[in-house]
């Protein structure tokens, strides 16, 4: 049997068409094509093919075989044909390299295929390409399983986790709370979220630059202001001169509203703009202004009209200040509980003193250099004017004062006849001031200490007039257990004879300052024997003690170093208790178990709880001090060995400088005793120093070899 190609059947195809078109009596030529429009014939016949309308294939397209096109290959047998079987059998096998479309004649006739044998039909597929089927995903009986590459699961790239970003604010703020505000100002230059979280207001609502204002820059400065400003309650400036002219400029006085408390002591500041600062705030209820020469009566009106919560205002050492404006603040400010004005003029004007007692709202009065205050005025504001007069005392009828804390330090225009105005109107009296104020006498003060039976702190320096007999007043009034602070520095004439009876009366005494004074030694080991005997003993030798009494001794010419010996032995004394403990048995049924015998006693070692710091002479102080730190870091046993050595050193030094004989053997002693404290004092090695010298002071000075 002849070998039908694939190019005869598109061939006589193709006749076939054109015989049908035309009329069968008229024949017509038909013109044989060849080459490139052949080809385009054949495919245009495909694609009008019905049988691709039953298939429902897209249009033909193309695939490659060793890179080269080829042509799409169909079946071209229609539904009534009978090569139907060719048909199906060629689509079944080709289907799935094959791209067909569907049909554009849907009403073509079929066209007869002459009838052949299997054998011609598989010469036929022979000539037809075979498309690869490699693309296919499709796995097959005659596949590998293995042979498929594993397609690896794709994995979502995981975000980048910032932890201070996706922090919440609240607990950033608290973070950032414990920090010190330098240290705040420094993180805030990491980022730029850094810089937001530091700079918030939550942050600053309580803003003291007290203690860091010489180490942060006015930017960093302003920048926390004005971000903080709305949260700002408690704004101190203290000392901040670097604002010198930046006030209006940077907005920083138009930042802060909500102030309640205030202080601008010691800035270089305009007047407009602490003007700014009261108006913009009336909620205020703290101002500090001490020591600004831009605070005048105008700020003090400012004040007034803006100011009705205000309770502590501070204008000391304001010399454009005076009672004019005092006075405005004080009647337009029912609240004004502390007044501190020291060095302002005025207080001579006897109508506002009847003001300030008619008020009776002041519990702290500071009126420290002013010169202005003499005893008339004082009369007024303790007793007032035209008051009723009880006949029976010849003192006037009135109500106590409020007073808690009266500072009349250099008021030299006072005597004991204005004090004496002041004797039983002071009930409530914590601390009292008046150092040198020249004219009290003992008699005055006597009777004002026994009508303040709550008094703390008691401050009389450079009282020149005073006597033992104050001090043993004071010792028997009734604040004598409520005394926490007493001052007698530069008191000439007091002595051990005053001094004595109040470290026995007043045991809770915390500090004492008593240089220039005639006290002695038996002070001094006095107060030792006090803070001992208030003092709890504990048994745990490595717990450290707290500082009890603050004493100081400056200059005192009866103190010497048998007092002070007994201040650091008292410190560092060890006690040695015998304690009986309870018998103890056990709780076994077996008579052997009961122990049996008496208790036997035990030695228990008890240290101190409460020492004094004491505060002496320049070339003691040294040695006091190295104690005290041995002491204070429970360190007692080497405390104990310092005095020892220090006192051998100071006997040492008194024998070397007695006459008759052997003085050189003795001045000799003096400095080897000499030697041994300073290496003990310096810590020297092998505990405080073996030998005469055996410290770092005795290699210091051991140099080479010396010519002689």
């Amino acid at each position: 049997m002849a070998h039908i190609s694939a190019e005869s059947v598109v061939l006589e195809t193709t006749v076939a068409e054109q015989s049908a078109a035309v009329s069968p009596a008229v024949p017509i030529p038909v013109q044989k094509v060849k080459g490139k429009k052949r080809f385009i014939q054949s495919l245009q016949r495909m694609s009008s093919s019905p049988s691709l309308t039953k298939m429902g294939r897209t249009h033909s397209s193309g695939y490659r075989i060793g890179g080269k096109a080829s042509a799409s290959c169909i079946s071209l047998s229609s539904g009534t044909s009978s090569y139907g079987s060719y048909g199906n059998s060629l689509a079944s096998e080709l289907s799935a390299g094959y791209s067909t479309a569907p049909s554009s004649a849907m009403n073509t006739p079929g066209i007869p295929f002459p009838s052949f044998d299997d054998k011609a039909r598989s010469r036929n597929l022979s000539s037809v390409p075979i498309p690869d089927f490699r693309t296919t995903t499709r796995i097959t009986e005659e596949e590998d399983y293995f042979s498929i590459p594993v397609q690896k699961p794709v994995q979502k790239q995981r975000s980048s986790f910032n932890f201070w970003k996706d922090l919440p604010s609240e607990l950033a703020m608290e973070i950032l709370s414990y920090l010190e505000p330098r240290e705040v100002v420094r993180c805030s230059a990491v980022s730029k979220q850094w810089h937001n979280k530091c700079f918030d207001g939550q942050l600053w609502s309580i803003l003291d630059t007290s203690d860091f204002y010489r180490d942060i820059p006015a930017n960093a400065l302003i920048n926390i202001v004005t971000s903080a400003g709305p949260f700002v309650r408690d704004l101190n400036l203290r000392g901040c001169v670097q604002l010198r002219e930046k006030w209006h400029s940077q907005g920083l006085s138009e930042a802060c509203r909500n102030l309640e408390n205030f202080s601008l002591e010691g800035c270089r500041i305009e007047k407009t703009a602490i003007h700014c600062f009261l108006l913009q705030n009336p909620r205020l209820v703290y101002i500090n202004l001490s020591g600004l020469a831009a605070a005048t009566n105008s700020a003090m009106k400012v004040i007034a009209d803006n100011c009705p919560k205000l309770e502590h205002l501070n204008v000391s050492w304001c010399n454009n200040v005076d009672t004019r404006g005092l006075r405005k603040v004080v009647e337009a400010c029912p609240d004004l509980r502390d007044l501190r004005a020291g060095e302002v003029h005025g207080w001579d004007d006897i109508d506002f003193m009847q003001i300030l007692f008619e008020r009776n709202s002041l519990e702290r009065l500071i009126l420290m250099n002013c010169d202005s205050l003499n005893d008339e005025s004082l009369t007024v504001l303790m007793e007032g004017q035209d008051s009723e007069m009880d006949y029976l005392t010849g003192r006037r009828i009135v109500p106590a004062r409020k007073l808690k804390h009266l500072d009349l330090t250099r008021c030299r225009g006072i005597s004991h006849k204005g004090l004496e105005t002041c004797v039983d109107r002071l009930p409530d009296m914590e601390g009292l001031q008046l150092n040198k104020c020249h004219s009290i006498t003992d008699d005055v003060l006597t009777s004002m200490l026994n009508g303040m039976p709550k008094l703390t702190h008691l401050d009389l320096e450079e009282l020149t007039e005073l006597s033992n007999t104050v001090l043993q007043s004071l010792a028997n009034a009734p604040c004598a257990k409520a005394l926490r602070h007493i001052s007698i520095s530069y008191c000439e004439n007091l002595g051990d004879v005053g001094m004595l009876p109040v470290l026995k009366n007043c045991t809770n005494l915390e500090s004492l300052d008593m240089d220039n004074t005639r006290v002695s030694d038996l002070s001094l080991a006095e107060a030792a024997a006090m803070v001992r005997a208030r003092a709890t003993r504990i048994t745990q030798p490595k717990q450290r003690p707290a500082v009890g009494l603050r004493l100081a001794a400056y200059d005192c010419q009866n103190v010497t170093w048998t007092g002070i010996r007994e201040v650091l032995w008292r410190n560092a004394e060890v006690f040695r208790k015998i304690v009986k403990p309870t018998q103890i048995t056990s709780s076994g049924s077996d008579e052997s178990s009961v122990s049996s015998g008496p208790p036997q006693p035990q030695t228990v070692r008890t240290y101190p709880t409460e020492i004094i710091q004491l505060k002496c002479f320049y070339n003691y102080q040294p040695t006091v001090e190295e104690h005290t730190k041995r002491v204070l870091r429970a360190d007692f046993a080497a405390a104990t060995r310092l005095e020892r050595k220090w006192a051998e050193f100071m006997i040492a030094q008194e024998e070397a400088g007695a006459s008759g004989a052997g003085a050189r053997r003795r001045r000799r002693r003096a400095r080897e005793a000499q030697m041994m404290h300073a290496d003990e004092e310096d810590g020297g090695v092998n505990g405080g120093g073996a030998g005469v010298g055996g410290g770092r002071r005795r290699r210091a000075r051991s140099g080479g070899c010396t010519v002689m």
